[in-house]
């Protein structure tokens, strides 16, 4: 959890429930709030022309999203959409910026966590530009493991769906199946019943 509920509450945070589907703000759009996930899951994701999204991550509860445009006063970069039934916190920009300029530590985690999200993007592109899928998924998996994001800690299952790893790495659906496949068959992760276990 980056900021406590109810500190959150307490500074006039309100509660927005979403549906499936439903979109929390839109690329090119202004900022007004400071939002954290509470319950359920929402991608960031660019969509283009064709209708293609390019999935830059899955937010997972506690976790906060659409930053950037809180500290440079640019338009969001990307749209945040439901992928399910959720719950967001959201609190107004100024009050998130006045909080920030008052506790120097929360300053500093806000640093990281940003520092984090750049360096995960780094290693997308790099993912990316990789010809070899295989090395591809392994590579993202890999990362989402180590960071304990969207795998489960107790039985290490991937909790992305084979279309959401294409629409990270690039890759088609299909080219993600029989990567998986191959990563399997050469014992590099498990697939039992269709989940997927690193």
């Amino acid at each position: 959890m980056i900021l406590d509920i109810d500190l959150l509450l307490a500074l006039g945070a309100t509660y927005k429930k979403l549906s499936a589907g439903e979109t929390i703000f839109l690329e090119g759009t202004h900022c007004s709030f400071y939002h954290q996930l509470v319950s359920g899951r929402l991608k960031w994701v660019n969509i283009n022309e064709d209708g293609k999204e390019f999935i830059h991550t899955i937010i997972e509860p506690g976790e906060s999203f659409g930053e950037l445009p809180l500290f440079d006063d640019e338009p969001y970069a990307a749209n945040a959409i439901a992928e399910e039934d959720s719950i967001i916190i959201r609190l107004h920009k100024p009050v998130f910026l006045n909080l920030l300029k008052e506790s120097p530590e929360l300053h500093f985690t806000f640093s990281r966590l940003l520092a984090e999200k750049v360096r995960f993007k780094l290693l997308l592109l790099k993912t990316i530009s990789c010809e070899d899928p295989v090395k591809c998924i392994s590579t993202l998996l890999a990362y989402l493991k180590k960071n304990k994001k969207n795998i489960c800690g107790d039985c290490s299952q991937v909790k992305l769906t084979r279309q959401q790893i294409a629409g990270m790495t690039g890759l088609r659906v299909e080219t993600v199946i029989r990567a998986m496949r191959t990563m399997h068959n050469n014992g590099e992760l498990v697939i039992n019943r269709g989940k997927v276990y690193c």
